[in-house]
């Protein structure tokens, strides 16, 4: 029999107390967290202290050595594991790494860069041990929720990505944006087969995937990043409408193809306001060779649609293959010639449809200028969907 004082001894309690099952594991994902690792860990020790937990540190090979510091801070104490990845890199599919390897009751994500509010863990955590939630999410537009010092052009755009959600996935959450959430280890089980480990948000792709899971919320104020550089990035928008569309109509329609969509029916609302400001501005008349003179406020309203269009595709439908630095002028000039068929048909629709006169009794000649230069864009629009996906774009290199 080993002796109590032993290191064998030793060794195998700290063995048996890591193999019984805690009642909370804590999941935070990190890459170039260096500055911030050891406040964290530290923080949610003070935290947790009469809570038994596990700390699981998911490192994408950080090149600060973010994994190094978390793993000589782990040989200290029997409550934080480290896993280091070497490939398979990205936010979502290190938190589902991390719940793989966990073993608590409860499973909960935190960001590494102590924007979240670790004291918040213990309620979120009472509110599914009483049965009454499946998943928490810790809010900061909830009640007791706070933005901290975001601007409000930051709360304006986190309301509108709320509602987008809420509207289109119906979660039951004020801030479905949140990184910062827990969720039952039957809550986990249940919705992990049809989580996308490359999923944009992985909160919605628990609550957007399954719609028994019952949601509640703890408040929390959002705290300024103190360290480290924001993950942030020009994409975040596109990406999130992307896991928006996915998650509510499946990959059926390619994503790819509904931002098209989006950039074509704001490029409709900057014709037509170009067009009506021109048209007040009654800037006349030109002959190109058609039937009838053509009106400088259609080809007015067509130039600007056309650059907006190109930007807008550029740096939001197409992110990953966008035109950059001298390349932007090739980008546009290729735009602009391929764009050529498309003004042919958006005036020859517009020319057609005047000298029918449809609706000019109905609206009055004015307004029905408007509807029919709005359907000749739409049509012109469809037209070019096919040479912009297949040739402007996909000659570039994925970045």
């Amino acid at each position: 029999m080993n002796d109590p004082q032993s290191p064998a001894a030793a060794s195998s309690i700290v063995d048996a107390d890591r193999r019984r099952a805690p009642e909370l594991s804590v999941i935070t994902p990190t890459y170039n967290e260096a500055e911030n690792i050891v406040p964290l860990l530290d923080a949610l020790g003070e935290a947790l202290a009469d809570l038994p937990h596990e700390i699981i540190v998911v490192d994408d090979d950080s090149p600060d050595r973010t994994w190094e510091i978390a793993e000589r801070y782990a040989s200290t104490t029997r409550t934080v594991r480290v896993l280091r990845r070497f490939s398979d890199h990205g936010l979502s599919s290190a938190v589902m790494a991390g719940m793989e390897a966990s073993s608590g009751a409860v499973l909960a994500v935190i960001d590494a860069d102590m924007q979240h509010d670790e004291s918040a863990l213990p309620a979120m955590v009472a509110k599914i041990r009483s049965g009454d939630a499946d998943l928490v999410v810790g809010t900061r537009s909830g009640d007791g929720g706070s933005y901290g010092d975001w601007s409000w052009f930051r709360r304006f755009v986190s309301w509108v990505a709320a509602t987008i959600a809420r509207i289109f996935l119906r979660v039951g959450t004020t801030d479905p944006m949140s990184g910062f959430f827990a969720i039952s280890r039957d809550g986990y089980r249940r919705t992990a087969p049809s989580v996308n480990p490359r999923g944009f948000k992985i909160l919605l792709e628990f609550i957007g995937r399954r719609n028994d899971l019952r949601v509640d919320e703890v408040g929390y104020s959002f705290r300024n990043r103190v360290a480290g550089e924001t993950k942030m990035s020009p994409s975040i928008i596109r990406s999130y409408l992307l896991a928006v569309f996915e998650l509510r109509f499946g990959r059926q329609v390619k994503g790819q193809f509904f931002l098209y969509s989006l950039v074509g029916a704001s490029g409709v609302v900057i014709n037509l306001l170009v067009f009506g400001l021109l048209e007040w501005l009654q800037v006349g008349e030109v002959t190109l060779g058609f039937s009838r003179p053509v009106r400088w406020s259609l080809l007015g309203g067509i130039a600007a649609s056309v650059l907006w269009n190109f930007v807008l595709n550029n740096y939001f439908t197409f992110w990953e293959r966008r035109y950059r630095g001298r390349s932007l002028i090739g980008g546009f000039a290729l735009f602009g010639v391929v764009s050529v068929l498309g003004v042919v048909i958006h005036v020859a629709v517009f020319q057609f449809l005047q000298s029918n006169g449809w609706g000019n009794d109905l609206l009055g000649t004015e307004a029905t200028s408007i509807v029919h230069d709005g359907v000749a864009y739409v049509i012109a629009l469809i037209s070019n969907y096919f040479l912009n996906v297949n040739y402007i774009w996909r000659r570039r290199p994925a970045s």
